[in-house]
């Protein structure tokens, strides 16, 4: 039988190269990929001790007039997308992987990019293929988060949910870009039952950990503050925070926010590669602890309210592979099983028990706790 043949595009980036770490453990065909060929190169030769998958590296660039022809050309099962920043993307990929019948996932955390997806439903369909947007820690993991706690509700009202990396995790550049893309841009969130408009990096909000003291968030602009109203329309709030461990970096990124609503500052994101060596300058200072929580509250099955907050703790800088796993989680499945033809957004695709059971041999750790009843 033909072997099983992955194309990782971006495979050597922040994200990508955790996801070929993972899948070089099976037994198939990975196809590393990229523009810079070297970097393929050199990522390969770290996988290759004790790699059960044959690896290949292929030069490409997602932007070029060739795209489609180059993933005909390798004639992949699946092709996985790393490659952001993805609100500067198109789906010429995922055009190209449906053409050639090609199932697809990509790690988009860009609202309008995932929510669009569903726009190839059709050709999907009409290929037999699978395509998925946004398998990453929103709203894939997030989503099933929802799924798994959803029983002890009797309504949901709400899910607010906050990111916090470890300032010593290791940052790329696409993930800079995609973050001041938002900076003190406006945009919808779901507030009182109803559609309001907020701003980038405005509206601080502190976070509690028990072990890891207290953080700073900001709102951001996700894929998660459509894709879950959409999913449980009876969501009366639904938001997204995120923050930098150090206060000099988030509240200095606040002050940007400022001076981007006043208009002092109208291109952010040129500015992401100065903003990226500055922010490395203190990358041994902080901690290598990430931090996710999702607050999700409403009505219990006593009539009383309920708010339930679900954390996840990554450490040792682990953090990022949060984000690659459900990447894995769906190659492996469709490895094992042929998916439903479909395109649209990571929702009910994973359960939660298989997600964490993925990342079991890493310094990670879910809980949760009642915070009202």
């Amino acid at each position: 039988m033909p072997r099983f043949r992955v194309l990782l595009i971006g495979a050597y980036g922040q994200f990508g190269s955790r996801v070929a770490r993972e899948l070089s453990r099976d037994d198939i065909d990975l196809v590393l990929a990229g523009r810079h060929i070297d970097r393929a190169r050199h990522l390969a030769s770290t996988l290759e001790t004790g790699a059960a998958a044959r690896l290949e590296v292929r030069a490409l660039d997602v932007e070029s007039a060739y795209i489609a022809s180059t993933i005909a050309a390798l004639a992949p099962d699946v092709v996985i997308h790393t490659a952001g920043p993805f609100q500067a993307r198109d789906y010429r990929v995922a055009e190209a992987a449906i053409a050639v019948g090609s199932h697809y996932i990509d790690l988009a955390d860009a609202r309008a990019f995932v929510t669009g997806i569903a726009s190839l439903d059709s050709a999907a369909r009409e290929r037999g293929v699978r395509v998925v947007g946004g398998a990453s820690s929103v709203p894939g993991l997030s989503a099933a988060v929802v799924a798994a706690h959803l029983p002890r509700f009797a309504r949901l009202d709400s899910v607010d949910s906050a990111i916090s990396p470890g300032n010593r995790t290791p940052r790329g550049l696409a993930t800079t870009q995609a973050i001041l893309g938002y900076v003190g841009r406006p945009f919808p969130v779901r507030g009182g039952g109803r559609w309001i408009r907020t701003h980038g990096w405005q509206s601080l909000r502190r976070i509690r950990h028990a072990a890891l003291g207290t953080r700073w968030v900001a709102r951001c602009d996700v894929p998660d503050l459509e894709v879950l109203p959409a999913r449980y329309p009876q969501l009366q709030q639904c938001e997204f925070r995120a923050g930098l461990e150090l206060r000099r970096m988030h509240f200095g990124l606040w002050l940007a926010a400022v001076a981007v609503r006043v208009g002092l500052v109208r291109d952010l994101p040129r500015w992401a590669p100065t903003l990226l060596r500055l922010s490395d300058r203190w990358i041994h200072a902080g901690s290598d602890t990430g931090l996710m929580t999702m607050d999700l509250a409403g009505i219990g099955h006593n009539g009383r309210p309920l708010r339930l907050r679900w954390s996840i703790v990554a450490r040792d800088g682990s953090g990022p592979q949060i984000p690659a796993t459900a990447a894995v989680l769906l190659a492996r499945a469709w490895r094992a099983g042929r998916p439903r033809p479909s395109a649209g957004p990571c929702l009910d695709l994973f359960t939660l028990d298989d997600f964490m059971a993925a990342l079991a041999h890493y310094p990670i750790d879910a809980s949760t706790e009642t915070l009202s009843g």
